[in-house]
């Protein structure tokens, strides 16, 4: 299970900086996901650590080697691509077999090895077929059962299901992390779907305009977010402008744009500290006095409801109700609404706005 470490890996074309010194531990055995919006560089960054693109400057170290100059065919990496580069003129078997059979393994060995991964992706009965009788899923699942015969204890996967429609990727990305764990392979992962990054991740490292933002696990970068553009780009959040009126004991009281006062569990701030508020839709709920707003819409999400209101200077700010207690939350009403202290994260507000920090480009 070799692990992966990058040190100031660059990429460059002419003058546009694709990867700028990014510095990377993988850990032997782990799951990562490189998570960022298109165009930011994940899919460069994976290509480096492949050997398909050379990096303009820096190292990639894999199982403690340098590797930088070495080119794909002797890096001993599975790969899994996005556009599903499956050989059509082969057999699902034939396909899935390549590898041994490119390492001139007898045929006995290429077939127990071909039969072996296709009954872990569960595609044993299949095993003759072409891949143009297969749906797209299916497909994948061979493209991913070829990457796990190489036998590489390194597999890199690159927007592994973006091509595939909503179910199959539900399906078909907790099957990338049950055999990742059941073979313990090392596994980074490139996607731009933040939902699939949190499902199969044991760590999640996003990335934005060629660097590093922020590294942690799932619940760490939705929950305590270093960075206000995490914040904004996991999950949904709402953004709330004021300042700090007053820190007493363990609270900090924070004045809104729209004269509203929300109380924060954050006290290493001081009073007249110009911030934003980070807090999910879960955790605003009504309340008697708080930030004065009206509902403008009302969404039934299946478990829940998302509630968009507007504040006075026109704030938008989105909760979630799980019960509709008659008919008391309609649009058009009036309400106050507050914030759970513990679940609010407070930044310093940016000094070229907060559109500026949370922009994808």
């Amino acid at each position: 299970m070799p692990e992966v470490k990058l040190v100031g890996l660059k990429k460059s074309y002419g003058k546009v900086t694709a990867v700028n010194k990014v510095n990377l531990t993988v850990e032997n055995g782990e799951y990562v996901t490189i998570l960022g919006p298109s165009g930011c560089g994940k899919t460069t960054l994976i290509r480096m650590i492949a050997g398909i693109i050379r990096p303009t400057e820096g190292k990639v170290y894999i199982g403690g080697k340098d590797m930088t100059s070495v080119p794909i065919e002797d890096r001993d990496i599975g790969y899994v691509f996005q556009n599903i580069a499956l050989f059509p003129h082969l057999s699902v078997r034939d396909n899935v077999s390549y590898g041994p059979r490119a390492k001139d393994l007898d045929q006995e060995e290429q077939g127990q090895i071909s039969k072996k991964y296709l009954e872990m992706v569960k595609l044993l009965d299949k095993m003759c077929m072409f891949p143009s009788e297969l749906c797209g899923g299916e497909q994948q699942k061979v493209s991913l059962a070829r990457a796990l015969a190489s036998g590489s204890k390194l597999l890199l996967l690159d927007e592994p299901l973006s091509a595939l429609d909503s179910r199959v990727r539900v399906d078909l990305r907790y099957e990338l992390r049950r055999l990742s764990k059941e073979l313990g392979i090392t596994t980074i992962h490139v996607t731009h779907d933040q939902e699939e990054a949190q499902s199969v991740s044991d760590r999640i490292v996003l990335m934005r305009a060629g660097t590093v933002v922020e590294t942690g696990t799932p619940e760490e970068l939705y929950v305590h977010p270093r960075n206000i553009f995490t914040a904004n780009f996991i999950g949904e959040t709402n953004l709330l402008e004021g300042w700090v009126k007053e820190v007493v004991g363990g609270t900090s009281s924070i004045e809104l744009r729209n004269g509203g006062l929300v109380k924060v569990a954050q006290t290493n701030i001081k009073p007249g500290d110009a911030v934003v508020i980070s807090v999910r839709p879960e955790f605003v709920f009504a309340a008697n006095e708080g930030m004065k707003a009206t509902i403008t819409d009302i969404t039934y999400m299946g478990t829940y409801w998302r509630i968009m209101a507007s504040t006075e200077d026109d704030e938008e700010v989105s909760f979630d109700v799980t019960t509709m207690d008659g008919n008391s939350l309609t649009i058009g009403k009036e309400l106050y609404l507050a914030i759970n202290p513990k679940t609010a994260v407070l930044y310093p507000k940016p000094e070229d706005g907060v559109e500026e920090a949370i922009k994808l480009e």
